[in-house]
């Protein structure tokens, strides 16, 4: 996850959290709605990141075990 999309992630959420309080505070159920729909929003982009960078290190770990099975068989 590039630290662009982790920072602009943590502030979607964290502007959710504050339009949730903030419509508990004032009784305004459209703009808690709104915050905590802001709030899942961050958490589904965030995980998805969480799958590219997992894909990433499998591409990785392939990429590194194909390196050695061929330096295997390039000695022989």
């Amino acid at each position: 996850m590039g630290i662009n999309d982790k920072i602009n992630n943590a502030a979607t959420e964290h502007l959710g959290a504050a339009k949730e309080n903030a419509g508990k505070l004032t009784g305004n159920e459209s703009l808690e709605r709104e915050g905590q729909q802001d709030q899942a929003e961050a958490k589904v982009q965030q995980a998805g990141e969480k799958v590219k960078d997992a894909a990433a290190d499998i591409a990785e770990n392939l990429k590194d075990a194909a390196q050695k099975i061929k330096e295997g068989f390039s000695r022989k």
